[in-house]
């Protein structure tokens, strides 16, 4: 991992890490390295509702003009949708300004490529080195060469056009309550689920700049719950910040996870026969109930690393076209080329109406396991893999969980922490279990 360019872009407190100054020389940079080929690249250019989206904004699209680029601003639009549009336009890139669904200080800076996927490590590689280059020596265009800024938001028609064809069901007579995370999904979730014809109630849809996630969305569930069981509604869906992810509340208020979206997806998509090898594509965190339902089912589950890439890649090198995690970031790559959580909540919707059954019912097809995670802060993580002692505590623990459970020890990708998780049948066991494998490696990596 670089200096700039984390797991998902370039992350950090508005204005003090993240800074118009970081963003303008990203917007000279990144049109350089697009536009080497190109004469004015195009940049696609979406934000969520933050106070300081606007000031990042101005700064990327003064960047992108200084060095001779065309920005095309969306306004506030989800993520996903901005990688849509870079494809659909034939732009030479995407640019998103969102923390997700972090607080409201932080954001982050985010590139598509015009394919409409995010960009390997190598090319945010190589952006980084031009952008913390000691001197900027990246051309300055003059004259008639200087770029050129447009404001676009009634692009987001196009997106909505687009999610909506994405399903044949009509959704008249299903009441559906939509807590948008007053972010980016405030306009697009509502006009979306009125199209196709549901009974709209919309929570959360007021951004001010500031109450982005605040107690609200896919990480603050309990109002939708309660909105739900109030408007007797059939089911919720929670987007988050910048809603390229969603999770789900059924009739009674109870909480649908993205494993149980996923099986309910995974299962509708092998009925219809268009599930490729009946397989979908999980991480080592989705939940074991997960794989027995899918078993179950006839179905198969490819295993990943933490992290939507990691998904994306066994996908298209496969030619699977579900996969996600628990989290509700969930890629149908026949429709989007990222992690969708508008487009996931049509097609669990369109899943639903399809079967005429309440969520409660299909949720209820995965036994969902209890886990339980312990995060170790240690003074290094490294060799702990080749730690006997460490390695005999997982084994003993997996013994005793046999079939029904599993142990899972990691290390943290951006933090010195080791986490322990385990998953089973019975709550107790697990804390027993996690907390005597998380003794061993306090033991041995805390000294």
């Amino acid at each position: 991992m670089g200096k700039l360019f984390g797991t998902d872009g370039v992350r950090g407190v508005a204005n003090t890490e993240l800074t118009p100054e970081l963003a303008f020389r990203l917007g000279r940079t990144a049109t350089y390295w697009f536009g080497r080929d190109v004469e004015k690249p195009k940049f696609i250019i979406g934000r969520d509702t933050r106070l300081s989206g606007q000031m990042l904004e101005a700064a990327l699209a003064a960047g992108i003009c200084s060095a001779g680029g065309e920005a095309v601003l969306a306004g506030v639009v989800p993520t996903p949708a901005v990688a849509f549009l870079a494809q659909k336009l034939d732009a030479q890139a995407g640019v998103v300004i969102s923390a997700s669904h972090n607080p409201y200080p932080d954001n982050g800076i985010k590139f598509f490529a015009g394919t409409g996927y995010k960009l390997p490590d190598a090319i945010e590689d190589e952006l980084e080195k031009l952008v913390l280059a000691q001197k900027d020596e990246l051309p300055r265009p003059v004259a008639d060469q200087v770029g050129s800024i447009s404001h676009r938001h009634e692009l987001i028609d196009d997106y909505i056009d687009y999610i909506c064809n994405t399903v044949k069901a009509n959704f008249a007579g299903l009441k559906i309550v939509i807590d948008c995370a007053n972010g980016a999904a405030y306009e697009v979730g509502p006009a979306v689920f009125r199209r196709l014809g549901a009974d709209v109630v919309v929570i959360n849809d007021q951004p001010n700049g500031v109450n982005i996630n605040r107690e609200c969305g896919s990480t603050h569930l309990s109002g939708l719950q309660k909105a739900v069981v109030a408007h007797r509604a059939d089911l919720g869906i929670g987007h988050d910040g910048d809603a390229d992810r969603c999770l789900a509340v059924d009739e009674n208020g109870a909480v649908v996870d993205g494993d149980q979206i996923m099986v309910i997806c995974t299962l509708a998509l092998i009925k219809q026969g268009k599930l490729p090898d009946n397989t979908l594509v999980a991480t080592v965190m989705s939940n074991i109930g997960l794989h027995q339902a899918i078993k179950r089912a006839g179905g198969k589950v490819v295993v990943t690393p933490v992290g939507d890439r990691y998904v994306l890649e066994a996908m298209l090198n496969c030619g699977y076209c579900l996969g996600g995690e628990q989290s509700g970031h969930i890629i149908f790559s026949e429709h989007s080329t990222t992690g969708d959580g508008v487009l996931t909540a049509v097609q669990l919707v369109s899943a639903v109406a399809g079967t005429g059954r309440k969520l409660s019912d299909l949720a209820a097809v995965m036994t969902r396991f209890p886990q339980l995670l312990v995060n170790i802060r240690v003074k290094s993580k490294a060799g702990w893999q080749e730690n006997a002692n460490i390695a005999a505590a997982i084994r003993e623990a997996e013994d005793i969980l046999g079939e029904n459970g599993r142990v899972l020890v990691r290390a943290s990708g951006t933090e010195p922490l080791i986490r322990v998780m385990a998953e089973g049948p019975c709550q107790e066991e697990l804390e027993r279990l996690v907390h005597t494998v998380a003794a061993v490696v306090r033991k041995e990596l805390e000294g």
